[in-house]
């Protein structure tokens, strides 16, 4: 596809990449990366509270069993990465009875073992937990997919290995890096993940030849007063069969969509206290500051000026 650049007076408005904008405005960073040794048979249960959680196995395989999907079965070469999962079990394939589940024991730092000690070892996996710092990680979370899965991706491998050498060091710099590395880790996984083309998400969107190009004018111009006829001659199709394709494809309504998408702006434009309302409003679409704060209140649940004293300090 030609990328198309638009004039708005002398000035282009530049082609933007919406998976991008939302994995920037999340903010990740990382709690922790181990490489961890499984042994005989063996469960682990994790309730990890919406936590972003992702594992490369580096040996042998293993099942993984969330609540809402069909367990999977992962094996050397593959890297899982889950965004938001409240809930899940990794379990060998000869797994013990149900409701039996260990505990790691770290053996080094930075290495723990699963699993009988007696045992060999089965799997081997480079294990780490990520947050999100943005306040609207809920929100920008719902737009990609529950779990992405990929498979022999060298460039995720060699990411994170850097991200686990960063972990375990404290060099100058180090929550920076970390950030930068996670940002490109997870786009990474995003456009390479077989399971995000079977799963309603933005990254699906993007890799419809159709929405594409709605999406994109959607992040490179949020002021745009837009309408789904709008949005539809963008993808340069009929009203009807836009709407459908998109709410069956991104997983909702393109007018929720551009409402989520809005709102996150606004929420970030506000926390950094440089604009007043009235800007703000322009800059994502509204035509005062308050049918913007009627909007505001009702998405988020109080005002602008309530949001912006409740967020306390400045944010990036």
């Amino acid at each position: 596809m030609v990328e198309r650049i638009e004039f708005i007076g002398d000035s282009p408005v530049m082609p933007v990449d919406p998976l991008a904008e939302i994995v920037t405005l999340l903010q990740p960073s990382a709690s922790y990366s181990k490489l961890v040794d499984y042994a005989g048979r063996w469960r682990i249960h994790r309730n990890i509270e919406g936590k972003p959680v992702f594992f490369a196995v580096l040996e042998g395989e293993c099942r993984v069993v969330s609540s809402g999907r069909p367990p999977i079965i992962v094996r050397k070469g593959d890297f899982v990465l889950s965004p938001s999962t409240n809930d899940h079990m990794i379990e060998s394939l000869d797994a013990p009875p149900p409701g039996m589940a260990m505990m790691p024991t770290e053996i080094s730092t930075g290495r723990f073992r699963i699993g009988p000690p007696e045992e060999p070892v089965n799997l081997r996996m480079q294990v780490g937990l990520c947050t999100f710092a943005s306040p609207d990680a809920a929100l920008l979370v719902s737009l990609l997919p529950a779990m992405i899965v990929t498979s022999g991706e060298p460039r995720l491998a060699l990411l994170l290995q850097l991200v686990g050498d960063e972990t375990r060091h404290s060099r100058p710099g180090r929550e920076l890096v970390l950030e930068r590395l996670l940002e490109v880790l997870l786009i990474e996984a995003l456009r390479s993940g077989a399971d995000v083309m079977s799963m309603p998400s933005v990254a699906r969107g993007l890799a419809d030849e159709r929405l594409v190009s709605a999406l994109r004018a959607m992040h490179a111009r949020p002021a745009r007063r837009w309408t789904v006829e709008a949005l539809a001659s963008e993808a340069a199709m009929s009203r009807s069969a836009f709407f459908t394709r998109f709410k069956r494809i991104v997983g909702q309504p393109p007018m929720a969509y551009l409402l989520a998408w809005r709102m996150a702006l606004a929420k970030r434009l506000l926390r950094t206290r440089e604009l007043g309302i009235e800007h703000i409003a322009a800059q994502v679409g509204y035509g005062s500051a308050s049918t913007f704060s009627t909007a505001f209140t009702h998405h988020v649940g109080m005002p602008p000026m309530r949001y912006v004293r409740e967020t306390g300090s400045v944010q990036s």
